[in-house]
C-alpha cells in the first residue's frame, strides 16, 4: 500500500507526462507560443540522481535512503513543535504578526545555527537538474529527511546565474548579484559576473543563490532594491510591491535568520515591499541579507509540517529547489 506522499508524487509525475505530451504536439506548429512553452513549461532534465552525482562529484558513495537516515537519528537530537537541537546545530521557529485588518503582515523566522556550514545542504525537485522540473518543498524535504527545508532561487526558472549546490558547480553563466555560503561558515553577497564557478569553489564556497537583490549592505538597508529586475525573462521582469517573500541573513558565522512572508490575503497576511523586508531582516539583527524566490513558491517546512499559509491557502506551489537540514 502507497502512502499518501508517495501518491502525490506519482500523481504529479503522471500530470507532468501528460502535459509534456501535449505540449509536444504544440510545439511542432513552432512560433513564439511554442518557444515559451518550451522554455518556460517543458521539463528538461540535465542530471538525474542528482544525490549520487554529487557523491561521484566527491569521490564517495551514497546508499542511504531517506527511511534509513530517519531510523539513524541520533537519540541525542531534540525536537518540540518549534525547535530542533542536536549537537551544536539548533532551529528555533517563531511566528511575527503586525499591523491589523487589511495591513496585517504575518511571517515566520526560522533563526538557524549550524555546527558546520556545509550542515545546510541543497536539494533539487525529483532529485534532478534541469529546467521547469518541480515539487514543492515539503515534498523535496521529505525526500531529504530534513528537519527543516526552505525554498530556494527557483533556479529551474532561468538559464542564467551560477549554480552551486553542496560544492558541485551545475552553472556558470553571471548574471547578477549573487549569495555564497562557504566551508568556513562566511556567507558574501558578489557580483556574479566577476567571477567563475571554479573561482568560487576554490575559494570555498559550498552553495550558491542567484536571485536576490541583496537587502542590506553592512546592515543598512541597501538603496534602489525597490527598482530591481531579477530577471529579463518572459513574463518575470517585477518583483515590486507587497508581495510573499522568502529570505536569508546573516547574523554570525554560521548563525543564519530565515524569514518567510505570506501575503497576498487581506486581513491574514497582505506580504511586504522589498524595503519592508529588508526593515524586517535588519531588525532581527542580520548584517547580510538577500531575497530568495517568493510569491507562491515562499515556503518553510518543519518537523514533517508545512509552517506557514502560502497565499493564506495553505497550498504549496512546486519549486525547483530547496535549502534543507537534515535530522541527525
Amino acid at each position: 500500500m502507497t502512502s499518501p506522499q508517495t501518491e502525490h508524487r506519482k500523481g504529479g509525475r503522471t500530470r507532468r507526462a501528460v502535459i509534456s505530451a501535449v505540449l509536444a504536439v504544440t510545439l511542432s506548429a513552432g512560433g513564439a507560443a511554442a518557444w515559451a512553452l518550451d522554455r518556460f513549461v517543458v521539463p528538461h532534465a540535465e542530471i538525474t540522481n542528482v544525490s549520487e552525482y554529487e557523491a561521484s562529484q566527491a569521490g564517495t558513495t551514497t546508499t542511504t535512503t531517506a527511511d534509513e537516515a530517519s531510523a539513524e537519528t541520533s537519540a541525542s537530537a531534540v525536537v518540540t513543535d518549534t525547535s530542533y537541537a542536536s549537537g551544536d546545530t539548533g532551529v528555533t521557529i517563531s511566528t511575527v504578526t503586525t499591523g491589523t485588518g487589511d495591513d496585517t503582515v504575518t511571517y515566520y523566522v526560522a533563526d538557524v545555527v549550524l555546527d558546520d556550514a556545509t550542515t545546510l545542504k541543497s536539494a533539487f525537485a525529483e532529485d534532478t537538474y534541469g529546467e521547469n522540473i518541480t515539487e514543492t518543498t515539503s515534498a523535496i524535504a521529505e525526500d531529504h529527511n530534513a528537519i527543516f527545508a526552505i525554498n530556494g532561487d527557483y533556479y529551474g526558472f532561468r538559464d542564467t546565474g551560477i549554480v552551486i549546490r553542496n560544492g558541485v558547480v551545475y552553472r556558470d553563466e553571471g548574471a547578477r548579484q549573487g549569495l555564497a555560503f562557504y566551508k568556513d561558515g562566511t556567507v558574501k553577497v558578489y557580483d556574479e559576473t566577476t567571477t567563475t564557478a571554479d573561482q568560487l569553489i576554490a575559494d570555498g564556497v559550498w552553495n550558491t543563490l542567484s536571485f536576490g537583490p541583496s537587502l542590506l549592505d553592512n546592515g543598512q538597508i541597501a538603496s534602489g532594491i525597490e527598482d530591481v529586475e531579477v530577471d529579463t525573462n518572459f513574463g518575470n521582469h517585477s518583483i515590486q510591491g507587497e508581495q510573499p517573500r522568502t529570505a536569508v541573513g546573516v547574523i554570525d558565522e554560521n548563525h543564519l535568520v530565515f524569514v518567510v512572508v505570506d501575503g497576498r490575503s487581506p486581513g491574514y497576511s497582505s506580504g511586504v515591499t522589498m524595503s519592508g523586508l529588508a526593515q524586517i531582516m535588519k531588525d532581527l539583527g542580520a548584517t547580510t541579507a538577500y531575497n530568495m524566490d517568493g510569491g507562491g513558491s515562499s515556503t518553510m517546512y518543519f518537523n514533517g509540517s508545512l509552517v506557514n499559509n502560502p497565499l493564506g491557502e495553505n497550498k504549496e506551489r512546486g519549486t525547483s529547489d530547496i535549502l534543507y537540514i537534515a535530522q541527525s
